[in-house]
């Protein structure tokens, strides 16, 4: 009851200087771009899901976290170069603190998604389009990176935290979000 009184009035604020979850789209305008947005955001997971599956099975969890650091970005942004769109990885537990919360409207839809685990389409009120979608730690060999102290070895341990001092991105379980795929579609 009381985070609802809090995160009323919060909301309201936050929506009168940022943007509008669900602004006026007309159904046909939502449902494109809900469709657009979550086709780039699959293309974008597979590939990296792809890639990090190969660097597990080239040099185990602890090489694929020096492939994470230095070739997750350069793979989203070429998905993201042949959209013509902008698209990035947000959470309130970052690995990388390129990959933090950035904007009131991320804090706001972040906690959305959360409780409904649906995407969403916000437009900002310069006219900028976002696509935020959850991104849901599904899979086993997530929590070889991602999971508790129990999950992950420590060779992989101790190159997380040479690599990402300040990581905050452990102690999730299958199932949790562990961000969202943040796509801007239009300017």
């Amino acid at each position: 009851m009381w985070r609802s009184i809090v995160f009323i009035p919060a909301a309201m604020i936050l929506f009168s200087c940022t943007g509008n979850v669900g602004a006026s789209f007309t159904a046909r305008e939502k449902e494109q771009l809900l469709a657009l947005g979550d086709s780039i955001t699959m293309e974008a997971q597979n590939i990296l899901l792809q890639n990090v599956s190969s660097a597990i099975q080239k040099g185990g969890t602890a090489y694929a976290v020096g492939f994470c650091n230095t070739q997750a970005m350069p793979l989203t942004h070429a998905v993201a170069a042949i959209h013509q769109v902008t698209i990035q990885r947000v959470t309130d537990k970052s690995r990388n603190p390129a990959n933090a919360l950035q904007t009131a409207t991320d804090s706001l839809v972040w906690e959305q998604l959360k409780a409904e685990q649906e995407h969403r389409i916000v437009r900002e009120k310069d006219g900028s389009i976002y696509y935020y979608k959850p991104i849901i730690l599904a899979m086993p060999a997530c929590m070889k990176c991602h999971g508790g102290k129990d999950d992950i070895q420590e060779s992989t341990l101790k190159i997380i935290t040479r690599r990402y001092p300040e990581d905050k991105a452990t102690g999730y379980k299958p199932g949790d979000i562990r961000g969202m795929w943040k796509v801007k579609i239009k300017e």
